[in-house]
């Protein structure tokens, strides 16, 4: 089946003054039956004035912007888990290639554990500095969104019941003009 150009999807959306409210909003959607697939968050500063070509000085001017690029949601667990996951996997990657390098030539079991060591906390502080930077990245997107008024987040629709539940979830969890539009799919 093909869309025709002036087919329209339904979505609900509000805007967050806060992370939090937003991350809760988005586990009660999630708990209420929509699909994190259903749900999209405004994308970055950078990436909405690549896009649409200029600056936005408010959530708001693109809440119902159809052309307004868009990203998936990511928790903070989320970004804790993939720090978590560069942290561990270079500390093992470095004490790993350390000890081989130890026991191809021929070091005694000693330095083999020094070097599994040294080789670990190297890895460690690389780990440790990459896993900041997606920190870092993530807070940084959270706060120039806040700055430009807040975090706007979408929920596709499928029908009336859909569009009710979604948008009483929205408001339950502080959303600011929370609304259902129709924008061309």
């Amino acid at each position: 089946m093909t869309k025709s150009d002036n087919e329209t999807v339904r979505e609900a959306v509000g805007i967050f003054q806060s992370a939090k409210a937003m991350e809760a909003a988005i586990e009660d959607l999630e708990e209420n039956g929509f699909d994190r697939s259903e749900i999209s968050l405004l994308a970055s500063q950078d990436t909405v004035n690549a896009k649409l070509g200029h600056i936005y000085s408010n959530a708001r001017e693109l809440e119902d912007d159809p052309a307004a690029p868009r990203t998936a949601f990511v928790s903070t667990e989320s970004v804790g888990d993939a720090e978590g996951a560069l942290l561990g996997g270079l500390i093992y990657v470095g004490a790993l290639a350390a000890a081989g390098v130890t026991v191809a030539s021929g070091g005694t079991f000693g330095a083999l554990l020094a070097a599994a060591a040294i080789g670990g906390t190297s890895g460690g502080l690389i780990g440790g500095v990459l896993a900041g930077l997606v920190g870092k990245h993530h807070a940084d997107y959270l706060h120039d969104q806040l700055e430009q008024g807040g975090l706007l987040v979408w929920v596709r629709t499928r029908d009336e019941d859909h569009e009710a539940r979604a948008l009483e979830v929205l408001k339950r969890n502080g959303a600011v003009d929370a609304h259902v539009h129709s924008i061309a799919a």
